[in-house]
């Protein structure tokens, strides 16, 4: 069974939420720049013909967007926690020489092997159903798109790599972190490649629609917003990742579960250290910190790959995420959970000491799991049936939302 909604369904319980919770503009936006800015909207259309185009039209982003919101003495923070970066964050790398590569879990091209072992793979795909490649293949896209990942780091006033080769604790991490993620995308690339279930080609386009696309989080050049973000988000992809790994162990593929599961180790490594960022924030402005993660659990945690499109689907991350919804990938629940976890791993119920509108904010986060769960409730319980759908990334064929 799957819940039909026009957005997907994190998106759709958190809209419920917020319908109730309006957003307080708390200090930490008081010196925003606030821009109106609409993008230019991609046309949808299922006939191939795309000459009247432009040249590039990514997917219509259209909200308010505000600029700059952390008042600059809070910059000072930042600079003044680097050596406590360098030795407590910068350590959650690994070195290169020990860091697992692509090719250590793929066919090697080099072997008098390599045609079998990759009949091998394809034989091992082979059993797998068609939404779970919609799944991985998604899951793909939103790491090939990490160019967009970079660029949303090197926003956030104080930590931002100021010359490309910085040598700050936060420049370092942003880079290092970087090329690790990098990985993920090339094994799973590669993989899809070998794999012969899924069209490259639609699934190529639909990368670089993506990173042409960019993103806005909303993070507000807010280092405050950012890291709880990036804590969130990290946290999402273990999930997510470990999730398609046991469904490829349940269908036989150890090989494949495998690649997924060592993403998701490398996933709940960067989570650690993101959440530790926060972690110290509560610690020096325990105020500020949680009237931001109130801000931004207000404002939704939006996907990175939200802008998703192959040339063809306007709503394809709505539809991709509803089969991930109905798979079990990453749910409602997970969102829920993951608020949850981040409630508890930064003691927010405990802090002391706050204004009134920082036990607002405390009180709002704390309130939202079970909230959210409700919600969920309800909603499974009106659920009904979804529709087919076609998705390019596998040859048009139909799978169920």
């Amino acid at each position: 069974m799957a819940i039909r909604m026009t957005t997907s369904p994190v998106t759709f319980f958190q809209s419920k939420l917020t319908d109730s919770f309006p957003s307080s503009k708390s200090h930490l936006r008081s010196r925003g720049n606030v821009k109106y800015t609409m993008m230019a909207s991609t046309i949808g259309s299922s006939s191939p013909k795309v000459e009247s185009k432009k040249p590039f039209t990514p997917p219509r982003e259209v909200h308010v967007q505000v600029t700059h919101s952390m008042p600059p003495q809070k910059i000072e923070i930042f600079k003044s926690i680097e050596g406590w970066a360098e030795q407590n964050i910068l350590t959650h790398l690994k070195p290169v020489e020990k860091c697992w590569q692509a090719q250590d879990f793929l066919p090697d091209p080099a072997s008098d092997g390599f045609v079998e072992q990759v009949m091998e793979l394809r034989a091992r795909a082979n059993e797998l159903l068609d939404e779970y490649f919609v799944v991985l293949a998604g899951d793909m896209i939103t790491e090939e798109a990490l160019p967009t990942y970079q660029t949303m780091l090197n926003t956030l006033d104080g930590v931002r790599d100021e010359t490309g080769a910085s040598l700050t604790p936060w420049a370092i991490w942003t880079r290092a972190w970087t090329a690790e993620e990098n990985r993920h995308g090339d094994l799973l690339h590669t993989y899809l490649y070998l794999c012969g279930r899924v069209d490259m080609r639609q699934i190529q386009k639909t990368t670089q629609y993506l990173i042409g696309s960019g993103m806005d989080p909303r993070t507000e050049n807010s280092p405050y917003l950012g890291f709880i973000y990036t804590s969130f988000q990290e946290r999402a992809t273990f999930v997510s990742h470990g999730n398609t790994a046991r469904h490829a162990k349940e269908h036989g593929d150890l090989k494949l579960a495998q690649i997924c599961g060592i993403i998701a180790a490398d996933e709940k490594r960067h989570e650690t250290a993101y959440t530790k960022i926060v972690e110290k924030l509560f610690e020096i402005d325990p105020d500020g910190t949680v009237l931001a993660f109130a801000d931004m659990m207000r404002k939704k945690i939006s996907m990175p790959a939200h802008l998703m499109y192959d040339g063809r689907d306007d709503n394809l991350f709505e539809h991709f995420s509803a089969v991930a919804q109905r798979l079990g990938v990453y749910t409602a629940k997970d969102y829920a959970d993951i608020l949850e976890f981040l409630v508890g791993r930064w003691k927010v119920a405990d802090l002391t000491g706050l204004s009134g509108e920082g036990r607002k904010a405390q009180e709002y986060v704390c309130g939202l799991p079970p909230r959210i769960r409700r919600l969920e409730e309800r909603a499974a319980g009106r659920a009904k049936e979804g529709p087919m759908m076609p998705f390019s990334w596998i040859y048009d064929r139909q799978v169920k939302l």
